[in-house]
């Protein structure tokens, strides 16, 4: 266990080094938070008098729609690093190699982890600086980002195994296109449940998108629903889990292709 957790950073610091090179792509990648959160939601700030909000300003309730809309966003092309390592027989190179199978997988998803919750916090604070109110204070954001990173993880790891499976860079981009649009709006990520039609709510209570609202949103209110926190997050981290062992699976399914 020791040596695959090893291992497994190992191939995450080789991730990071990547990212690290590339400091203008974390930029670019807040470009789209930044809209959502300044152009939408002072298009839409005269909203929440519509009730329901569980706030009077749109942007406190804005901010963790936007926190884990870009963890979706951003994991949900982490196939796509993994296409390009097979293609380019970086993949099958190490597989000569006695590294563990499960760190080859699970050092991409930690590092989407760690980028991730990079990303959340700076959006969090972007949002702090644009006038928003946390109530919740320093424990209710850290369980946001633990929520969308939860949920990176998800959708990270289905996406390593999607593009082991098809290997192909135009699948993997239609899939991400066709699920990200419905994923985001049958959710809570815009409009209050309450206001929503009854059906687009039914469908939201089994979206993982909006599990990882709901537990955000009650951790950073002034009086926080636990029971809503931990259902939310345990569920999420058990599909997290089960994402995981999939992608591993997949890996396994792979390599023994090869």
């Amino acid at each position: 266990m020791s040596t695959a957790v090893s291992q497994t950073w190992y191939m995450t610091q080789r991730q990071l080094m990547v990212f690290a090179r590339q400091p203008a792509f974390a930029i670019i990648t807040l470009i789209q938070p930044v809209i959502w959160l300044f152009l939408f939601g002072n298009l839409f700030k005269k909203v929440v008098e519509l009730g329901g909000f569980g706030t009077t300003s749109y942007l406190d309730y804005l901010v963790p729609g936007v926190v884990v809309m870009s963890a979706l966003s951003s994991n949900m092309w982490a196939g796509m690093g993994t296409l390009e390592e097979i293609q380019r027989g970086t993949l099958n190179r190490f597989l000569t190699t006695p590294v563990s199978r499960a760190a080859l997988m699970n050092g991409n998803v930690v590092n989407n982890g760690l980028v991730t919750a990079l990303q959340s916090a700076i959006i969090v604070l972007l949002g702090l600086l644009g006038g928003a109110d946390y109530p919740g204070g320093i424990g209710g954001i850290a369980i946001l980002i633990v929520a969308s990173v939860l949920l990176g993880t998800i959708f990270g790891a289905l996406s390593n195994a999607l593009g082991m499976l098809v290997q192909q860079r135009e699948s993997i981009i239609g899939i991400n296109t066709f699920l990200l649009l419905p994923l985001t709006f049958l959710s809570s990520a815009f409009m209050a449940p309450s206001q929503m039609p009854s059906w687009m709510r039914h469908i939201a209570d089994f979206n993982p998108l909006n599990w990882a609202m709901v537990a955000g949103r009650s951790a950073m209110s002034e009086h926080p629903d636990w029971g809503d926190v931990l259902s939310r997050g345990g569920a999420l981290l058990g599909l997290s889990v089960a994402a995981v062992w999939l992608s591993i699976r997949t890996f396994r399914s792979y390599q023994r292709s090869v």
